[in-house]
């Protein structure tokens, strides 16, 4: 059995992609991060950067006691691992996937979030960090898209690349871009959208979230955190 502690972000909505293609048995933890679940003493022993999502594996391949992992791209590789699937065994193929998990860990996914955070969130509306920001989500769209010309997939197979970058372009409207200026990439966004584990898992998350709300109070949790915030909020919850 997988616990996975999940939240109904880009991020969480990558690993339930990747437990329904593999119809691996999981359990979700919900962790409310709005509400500041993420500072519990018991999830930050699991995640000790206080962010979703987290895995525990209960029965790792060593037989050993139960593994816990976080971080969404570590998470899609232990799972790839762990399976056998979804990730090319040949270092070629291996490689290419990996290097693209990479790209959107460390470029799409957070560029696309700060696109958010000063378009949507942010108190102030600073006209250049927001055109800053949507301009390099666009570049990088550009990228991908580029990479799709002639290939289904961004690998070549269907592969945890694809589903580290599926969840952050679903969002493509709220980072004001323009799928139909994307051709490949938007035929690609298509054809993973139809796929019936990625419809599972977005079904999942809207049972799960019905009500989601971004208040004053919860800005303050999730942004602006420094070590002496999450320290106090931590205290808060384990004193409750």
């Amino acid at each position: 059995m997988l616990s996975l502690y999940y939240w109904t972000t880009p991020n969480g909505h990558k690993i339930t992609i990747f437990l329904e293609e593999a119809q691996l048995p999981y359990e979700i933890i919900p962790v409310n991060i709005s509400k500041g679940e993420q500072f519990d003493p018991g999830f930050l022993r699991i995640s000790p950067n206080n962010r979703i999502p987290a895995l525990v594996d209960h029965a790792p391949a060593d037989g050993g006691a139960p593994v816990p992992v976080f971080e969404s791209g570590a998470i899609l590789l232990y799972l790839a691992e762990k399976t056998g699937r979804f990730i090319p065994s040949d270092a070629r193929g291996r490689t290419d996937v990996m290097q693209w998990l990479f790209w959107q860990m460390a470029g799409l996914g957070p560029m696309a979030g700060q696109n958010h955070h000063f378009a949507h969130y942010a108190p102030e509306k600073i006209p250049y960090a927001i055109d800053r920001y949507l301009k390099e989500t666009n570049r990088l769209y550009g990228v991908l898209d580029k990479r799709l010309a002639g290939r289904e997939y961004i690998a070549g197979e269907y592969s945890i690349a694809d589903m580290a970058s599926y969840p952050w372009i679903v969002l493509w409207q709220r980072q004001q871009q323009n799928l139909d200026d994307f051709p490949n990439l938007k035929r690609w966004f298509e054809r993973i959208q139809s796929r019936p584990a990625v419809v599972k898992a977005y079904a999942l998350a809207a049972r799960i979230n019905t009500v989601p709300t971004v208040t004053e109070a919860s800005k303050a949790l999730l942004f602006g955190q420094t070590a002496a915030t999450q320290s106090v909020e931590s205290a808060n919850r384990r004193e409750r």
